[in-house]
């Protein structure tokens, strides 16, 4: 065992890290406003209060309302695989009443920072049909 005042000082990495820490943080946080103004959009565009996109799994449900599809998509959401194809469906529903295809389904579901605030901010229509599928 080496004695203490013949050790090395230990080297602060709180230097590097703590700027870059913060800096992915903030790019984190700018993701998630950009992705949340997008689902408040679309959200607004069918309809449903804004602030009903910030609310976790309940923004599920008001999109399972905006693709007029029944509740118990969001129970599926919870089972191992079958949930990959649970949020699809949910996200498709949400392309289908804004007129858009399973592409855009997919890109909604998956790519959700990108496709939200396309649909939120674009010049896409709210279709509603008035029925549950």
């Amino acid at each position: 065992m080496v004695p203490l005042e013949l050790q090395a000082p230990l080297q602060s990495s709180d230097t590097i890290g703590a700027p870059v820490g913060a800096a992915v943080l903030l790019f984190l946080f700018v993701l998630i406003v950009i992705r949340t103004a997008g689902m408040w959009a679309v959200f607004s565009k069918a309809g449903h209060e804004g602030w009903k996109a910030i609310i976790p799994i309940y923004n599920l449900y008001v999109m399972l309302q905006i693709g007029e599809q029944a509740w118990w998509w969001l129970l599926l959401t919870v089972v191992p695989i079958v949930n990959l194809y649970a949020v699809y469906k949910i996200h498709a529903g949400v392309a289908q009443a804004f007129g858009r295809g399973i592409g855009f389904g997919l890109g909604l579901a998956f790519l959700d920072i990108l496709f939200f605030p396309l649909v939120g901010f674009g010049d896409y229509q709210y279709r509603n049909t008035g029925q549950l599928a």
